[in-house]
């Protein structure tokens, strides 16, 4: 007997034969057993498609340049002292008695 099996998984198609010969008069499920061999016949299974996920990491350098602006403040804090000056006004008054 001649089994002719086609799969798509993941847009890849997969065709292969399994070419096996048996007798089912033993009754054992298809599988020709002989009271010597205990093996039977391969069972063809459907392919498995397995995802292997990997993760892969770069380093990235960034340039950042920075520019530093100083900024010079230049305060003029004011005083006041007071300056005391003394100033002296003479007046002088003339008075004359009139005698006639």
């Amino acid at each position: 007997m001649i089994n002719n099996k086609t799969f798509d998984n993941d847009n890849v198609t997969y065709n292969y034969q399994q070419s096996m010969s048996y007798s089912d008069s033993n009754n054992m499920g298809g599988c020709q057993c002989n009271p010597c061999e205990t093996v039977c016949p391969p069972i063809c299974e459907c392919p498995q498609n397995k995802v292997c996920h990997r993760v892969m990491n770069y380093t990235v350098p960034h340039l950042i340049p920075i520019n530093t602006t100083v900024v010079n403040h230049h305060v003029y804090n004011h005083t006041y002292t007071p300056v005391f000056s003394t100033s002296y006004v003479d007046e002088v008054e003339n008075t004359y008695n009139r005698c006639c």
